[in-house]
C-alpha cells in the first residue's frame, strides 16, 4: 500500500473499521429512507384531495414547510449513495463516512420536523389548531428526546447500562 493511501485510510487497522462504520451508517439510513419516501408521497397527495381545498392559509403554509423538510430529508438521507457512487475506488472512505454521518443527521433532523409538521397539519384538518399544536408538540418532545437527548446521554456516560455492556468490547475497538 502506497504511503499516499495508507495516510488517506489511517492505514490497514483501520479500513476495516471505516467499512464496518459505512455499511452500519448504510444501514441506519435505509430504516429512515423508507419511512420519509412513504412520508413525502402522502405529503404530495394531501393536496389533491376535497378536504384540502377547504383548508386555511395557516395549514397550507404549514404542509408546505413540511413537505419541504420531508424533501430535505430525502436528499440528504440518500446522498451518501450519491457520495458513495462518486467517491467509489477512490480510496476516500474516510470522507465518506464522515459525509455520511452528518448528511444522516441532519436527514433525520428533518425527518423529525417533517413528522411533526404532518401531525399537526393532519390533526388540525381532522381536529382543530389547538389540540394540532398540543399533538405537535409532543411529537417534537417526543422526537427530541428519543432522537437526541437519549442518545446524547448515553454517548457522555462513564459508564454503559448493564444490558448494554457487552457491546463495549466492539465499541472499544470500532472507537
Amino acid at each position: 500500500m502506497s504511503d499516499r493511501v495508507s495516510e488517506q485510510t489511517g492505514g490497514d487497522d483501520e479500513k476495516p473499521r471505516l467499512d464496518r462504520n459505512f455499511a452500519e451508517l448504510l444501514q441506519e439510513i435505509r430504516v429512515g429512507q423508507a419511512g420519509v419516501q412513504i412520508l413525502f408521497g402522502f405529503l404530495l397527495s394531501i393536496a389533491f384531495t376535497n378536504t384540502y381545498s377547504g383548508v386555511g392559509t395557516h395549514i397550507r403554509v404549514i404542509h408546505l414547510v413540511t413537505v419541504m423538510f420531508a424533501a430535505a430529508a430525502v436528499a440528504l438521507l440518500t446522498a451518501p449513495a450519491a457520495w458513495h457512487r462518486m467517491l467509489f475506488r477512490q480510496r476516500r472512505r474516510p470522507v465518506l463516512v464522515a459525509a455520511a454521518d452528518v448528511l444522516a443527521s441532519w436527514g433525520l433532523a428533518c425527518l423529525a420536523v417533517a413528522m411533526t409538521g404532518t401531525i399537526i397539519v393532519l390533526t388540525a384538518v381532522v381536529a382543530n389548531m389547538t389540540l394540532a399544536i398540543i399533538l405537535g408538540a409532543v411529537a417534537a418532545a417526543a422526537f427530541a428526546v428519543l432522537w437526541l437527548a437519549l442518545p446524547m446521554r448515553y454517548r457522555r456516560a462513564k459508564t454503559l447500562p448493564a444490558d448494554s455492556k457487552a457491546d463495549t468490547a466492539a465499541h472499544s475497538m470500532e472507537t
